[in-house]
């Protein structure tokens, strides 16, 4: 039985979540190879779009990979949006919002939105977010089960309040911590904290 090797990594703002393309268009894009030298057949479980950051599971183990995105394993994500949330807002967001996926409308499933009541301690994004000169903004927590393509982006500003910074800070029971921006940690084992 093959030793599968597990890894979380702090994506990096402006990286894409994959180790290369052939694309023409994103060959001066950044990827998960500038990180480090990971062993064959390494893949990432999930993605973050570029211009989101924080955790990301990269394995070996394809069954595995498979099992957290199809599984509904919650994901959480930290958010700074653009505006004074409303209690509104937030009740939408928690009873699914609808947005466009694939050309098509899309109803989000019930999720878990709420303000968050202090400032999250994040490391400094590398590129500089708007300052409180150009209006209020708020930080919320958004815990999904599900995860289509820029989802809490989409969602936020179905109601009014684009996201401005985007952080996944959980899989599962696996957190972030205090990784900084391009680190890498070994997991022993993820199958039961999944």
């Amino acid at each position: 039985m093959k030793d599968h090797k597990h890894f979380k990594i702090y994506k990096p703002y402006k990286m894409l979540s994959q180790f290369s393309s052939n694309a023409k268009k994103e060959q001066r894009k950044h990827f998960l190879s500038e990180l480090g030298t990971f062993p064959e057949g390494t893949m990432p479980i999930g993605r973050l779009d570029e211009k989101s950051e924080g955790l990301l599971l990269l394995t070996t183990d394809g069954k595995l990979s498979d099992h957290v995105n199809q599984s509904g394993i919650e994901k959480e994500y930290y958010a700074l949006v653009d505006g004074e949330i409303s209690a509104k807002a937030i009740q939408d967001l928690c009873n699914g919002v609808e947005i466009g996926f694939n050309g098509k409308k899309y109803q989000t499933k019930p999720c878990t939105v709420f303000k968050l009541e202090n400032i999250p301690i994040l490391p400094e994004r590398s590129q500089k977010i708007r300052d409180a000169r150009h209006g209020p903004t708020t930080w919320i927590s958004v815990t999904l089960t599900e995860g289509k393509f820029r989802q809490v982006r989409k969602m936020t500003s179905a109601v009014g309040c684009p996201t401005l910074r985007l952080v996944r800070v959980r899989i599962g029971n696996i957190t972030l911590d205090n990784l900084q921006p391009g680190a890498i940690l070994p997991i022993a084992n993820p199958n039961p904290l999944l």
